[in-house]
């Protein structure tokens, strides 16, 4: 026999279970996109080529490699050199060799372009995707939780009937042997006979139970490769670890969920509708797109800014973009706050469905822990009922048939009460799942 623990369990479940596998796969995804999209602030190198010969004549020849270096504050700084020759060449087309070094950009890029919303929102989405990682272990742990307490309570119930068995049997025995030796009518053994063969029934629907369990438990063994564990009779429950539970406060679980990973989910996706708003708020700017560029003859690298920049080596261009109505900006804008409060809502009425599932799980354990109290009682008055009356039904005092109803009793209680630690088991495990604590 091998016996699976509860915190082995967990442990496999947490490492191997393919749906927490997957959930961490999307917090891989999240990091492979911040790093494509750190991609736009990488320097490009291009060139162009551009050449016509007809007729043994070179009409142009323009060449045109040049270097772009993106910068975080929505300024392109641009390098390149020049080649034109030919007879035919565009009247604005310098020839022969030159260089230049420069500037782009764009007036409502200074202060935040798409770029760096665009890497703010791939880092929200990890946080995002953090969030609802956490979201799934959490309801993955609950459910395996319940089947493993589900799987134990149904063990235990197979062995204290079997227990119960065991006695019946020597009861048979000893009936027997009594009637054989005149002590007592035979009837006594019929008695016997039926008692146990009721047992025989339950005990057949407690190991149906106990295999369908376990069947149930095997949603949840996996292997590092990915290969499902089949449960098999020879797996059982270390039932050593029914201890008692210390129930945290209130107060101390409801602030715990605040920090629930569906209220965090939400907030990392309030602060991407957020960078989306800012972005929205950069349309108002009247659209200033400026290039400026410092040349030189041939492909030389000295570049040194003078006061005759602005009359002569240079290359300018600026294009102004004003709407006349804004209607694109302030739609854009006002969809992006709608959205936002319509995540806020969103977020308020989920963290109340949270706390008063908290405190519904809270008040359950406190009841239940109450019921084994009172069961346990109950369980002990039965126990000491049933051996009282096979002590006197030993000496002949006593009949076969109010001693198995005694013991019926007893097995009821008992019975009972292991459901109520069951169910207090996973209550507890619903207390903290509703806490959002089980990722």
């Amino acid at each position: 026999m091998r016996h699976l623990s509860k915190d082995e369990f967990v442990s496999i479940v947490k490492t191997y279970h393919p749906t927490v596998r997957q959930a961490g796969i999307g917090v891989q995804k999240a990091k492979a996109d911040i790093l494509k999209t750190r991609g736009v602030f990488d320097p490009v190198a291009e060139g162009r080529l551009d050449r016509k010969t007809f007729d043994g004549k070179l009409y142009y020849s323009y060449f045109n490699p040049q270097i772009t270096i993106p910068t975080w504050y929505g300024i392109d700084i641009k390098a390149g050199v020049e080649e034109v020759i030919g007879d035919r060449v565009t009247s604005e087309a310098t020839l022969g060799k030159t260089s230049y070094v420069g500037i782009k950009f764009s007036s409502n890029s200074l202060l935040y372009d798409g770029r760096r919303a665009a890497l703010q929102q791939a880092r929200l989405f990890k946080e995002q995707s953090e969030a609802e990682r956490r979201l799934i272990i959490n309801d993955v742990m609950y459910d395996a939780f319940s089947s493993y307490w589900n799987w134990v309570r149904e063990y235990r119930n197979y062995r204290i009937i079997s227990e119960v068995i065991a006695v019946n049997e020597a009861r048979l025995s000893f009936t027997r042997t009594e009637y054989e030796q005149g002590s007592r009518p035979a009837i006594d053994t019929t008695e016997a006979l039926a008692q146990l063969q009721t047992f025989y029934v339950q005990q057949e629907n407690a190991k149906l139970a106990y295999l369908n369990a376990g069947l149930s438990l095997s949603n949840y063994l996996w292997t590092e490769d990915n290969i499902p564990v089949y449960w098999n009779e020879s797996i059982i429950p270390d039932t050593s670890e029914l201890q008692e539970w210390t129930t945290p406060s209130l107060n101390n679980l409801l602030s715990l969920a605040t920090s629930h990973p569906k209220i965090d989910a939400l907030s990392s996706k309030i602060s991407i509708l957020e960078v989306d708003k800012k972005l929205k708020q950069q349309y108002f700017i009247p659209k200033l797109s400026l290039s400026a560029n410092m040349l030189n003859k041939g492909y030389t690298t000295d570049f040194t800014p003078t006061q005759t920049f602005l009359e002569n080596n240079h290359k300018i261009g600026a294009t102004l973009n004003i709407p006349l109505f804004y209607r694109d900006a302030i739609g854009g804008y006002r969809m992006a706050k709608l959205k936002i409060a319509e995540t806020e809502l969103e977020q308020s009425n989920q963290l109340l469905q949270i706390e008063n599932k908290v405190r519904s799980y809270y008040n359950e354990v406190l009841a239940l822990q109450r019921q084994i109290d009172i069961y346990t009682e109950v369980y002990r008055n039965n126990q000491k009922l049933f051996h009282g009356e096979q002590f006197r039904f030993r000496n002949g005092e006593s009949s076969l048939f109010i001693l198995n109803s005694r013991e019926n009793k007893m097995l009821e209680t008992s019975l009972k009460l292991l459901e109520l630690k069951m169910k207090l088991q996973k209550s507890y495990v619903g207390l903290l799942w509703a806490a959002g604590q089980l990722g």
